[in-house]
C-alpha cells in the first residue's frame, strides 16, 4: 500500500521546519498524562526528524474547545509527557492562529533538532470547518507536513486535510505502519479471512456490517448486536439488550451476506444473568430457550468452540468490539478465551490480527493480549470509518 501515499524517506527533512499532525488528545488527570500510548507512537517519526536537523514542530487537538480559547484544553500541559516519552526537551509555543507571526520567530529562533507543541488547532473556529486561510497560516510555520495522527485521519479539519495539500507532504511511521497493517487486514489479506464484530449496538454498526459481508469469508456477530440479530431469527432473547426495531436490517445483512459468500456465525448458547452486576448468579442457556426474564451477557463455551473453530480455519482476523459484557465478571469469558486464542494463533505465525476501536483495545488489554496481535489500532472513529470501507480524508491528502 505504500506505493499509493507518500511515506517519511520521500520527504526531504535536513535542516527543514516539519509540521507534523499528531494526536496529542491523550487523557489527562490533575495536569498529568494518565496514558502515553499515542505519544509512545510517535516517537519514532520525532527521533527521525531530528536525525536530519529537522525541527519538529507538533500539531494536535486537544478535547473540545469549541472553536475558544479555554486554558483547562491547553496543550501546554502534554509537552512534559512528550518529552518523557521522546528523551528529547519539548517547548511550548503558546500560539495565537489568528495571528501566527509570534509563532514563526519562536519557530525560527529555535536551533535545528528542537521539538516544539504549538497551541491546540480548536483553539480557532477554522480547525473543525476545514478553513483553507487557517491553513495557509499553519503552512507558513514549516517547510513539509508530516501526518502521524491516523486516529483524526477521518475527519476533513485545516489540520489533517487542507494543510496536506499546501505543503510537501507525506505519512509519518506510526501512519504508515497503521495503513498497512489495515491493508493486509481488509486491502489485500492473507485468505480466508474472518471478522469478528461485537459491542452493544447494530444501529452503530449497520454500515459496518454491510461493507464487512462483501469484503470477509466469515463474520462472527457478538455481544449486544448479536441479540438483535438473533431477536430476527425469531428466537426470544428474554431482557437482553436487543433493538428488536432493527429486525429487518439485521435480516437485510444476513441475506446479503447469503449473496455475498459470508457465513455469518452467531452465538448458539448464552450466559444469562437476572441482574447486571458482577459476580451474580448466571446460567447457560442455548439460544432457543433463554428464559424470558434473564438477560444474555455473554456468549456460551459451544459458541467460544464454534468461533474458535472459525479461527483455526482463517488466515486472516479484524476484529472489533466484545463478545459480551468484558467489563464485568464472569461476563468478560467469551472475549478473553476468544482473544487468547486468536493471540496463540498469531504467535504461532497461522494468523494476521488487526485490531481496533476503544472497547475493543480495553478487551484485549484486560485479555493480557494487546501486544499479541499482529496489530491494535488506537484509532477509534477513524478504525471504524476504514472497516465500513468508507475513504479518509487525511489519508486521500497523502496519496500520490
Amino acid at each position: 500500500m505504500t506505493d499509493s501515499f507518500k511515506t517519511l524517506d520521500e520527504l526531504d527533512l535536513t535542516n527543514k521546519r516539519v509540521l507534523l499532525r499528531a494526536d496529542l488528545n491523550v487523557p489527562v488527570a490533575n495536569g498529568k498524562v494518565t496514558d502515553a500510548t499515542r505519544i509512545e507512537r510517535l516517537v519514532p517519526t520525532i527521533r527521525e526528524i531530528v536525525k536530519h536537523d529537522g525541527k519538529v514542530i507538533l500539531l494536535s487537538h486537544f478535547g473540545r474547545p469549541k472553536g475558544k480559547v479555554d486554558p483547562e484544553f491547553s496543550l501546554e500541559q502534554v509537552c512534559e509527557a512528550v518529552a518523557n516519552e521522546t528523551g528529547h526537551p519539548v517547548g511550548f509555543v503558546a500560539t495565537d492562529w489568528n495571528d501566527v507571526s509570534a509563532a514563526k520567530q519562536a519557530i525560527d529562533e529555535a536551533p535545528v533538532g528542537s521539538v516544539l507543541v504549538l497551541e491546540n488547532t480548536r483553539f480557532h473556529p477554522g480547525e473543525e470547518t476545514n478553513d483553507v486561510e487557517l491553513a495557509k497560516r499553519m503552512a507558513s510555520l514549516g517547510d513539509v507536513y508530516v501526518n502521524d495522527a491516523f486516529s483524526a485521519a477521518h475527519r476533513a479539519h485545516a489540520s489533517t486535510e487542507a494543510l496536506a495539500r499546501l505543503l510537501p507532504a507525506a505519512a509519518g511511521l506510526a501512519m504508515q505502519a497503521e495503513l498497512e497493517a489495515l491493508e493486509s487486514g481488509l486491502g489485500k489479506p492473507k485468505k480466508p479471512v474472518i471478522a469478528i464484530v461485537g459491542g452493544a449496538k447494530v444501529s452503530s454498526k449497520i454500515d459496518l456490517l454491510e461493507n464487512l459481508v462483501t469484503k470477509v469469508d466469515g463474520l462472527v456477530i457478538g455481544g449486544g448486536m448479536a441479540n438483535t440479530f438473533l431477536h430476527a431469527q425469531g428466537h426470544g432473547v428474554g431482557k437482553s439488550l436487543a433493538e428488536k426495531d432493527l429486525a429487518e436490517t439485521a435480516l437485510r445483512i444476513m441475506d446479503k451476506a447469503v449473496d455475498s459468500g459470508c457465513a455469518i456465525i452467531l452465538p448458539i448458547d448464552a450466559v444469562v444473568a437476572w441482574h447486571f452486576k458482577a459476580d451474580t448468579p448466571t446460567r447457560l442457556y442455548g439460544v432457543d430457550a433463554i428464559d424470558p426474564d434473564g438477560m444474555v451477557l455473554d456468549i456460551g463455551p459451544s459458541s467460544i468452540e464454534r468461533i474458535t473453530g472459525a479461527i483455526d480455519d482463517a488466515h486472516t482476523v479484524v476484529w472489533n468490539g466484545p463478545m459480551g459484557a468484558f467489563e464485568m465478571n464472569p461476563f468478560d469469558a467469551g472475549t478473553v478465551a476468544i482473544a487468547k486464542h486468536v493471540a496463540k494463533r498469531t504467535h504461532e505465525g497461522k494468523l494476521i490480527s488487526v485490531a481496533g476501536g476503544g472497547d475493543t483495545v480495553g478487551a484485549l488489554a484486560h485479555a493480557g493480549v494487546k501486544d499479541a496481535f499482529t496489530y491494535v489500532s488506537t484509532a477509534g472513529g477513524a478504525f471504524l470509518e476504514w472497516m465500513e470501507g468508507k475513504p479518509l480524508p487525511g489519508v486521500e491528502a497523502l496519496k500520490k
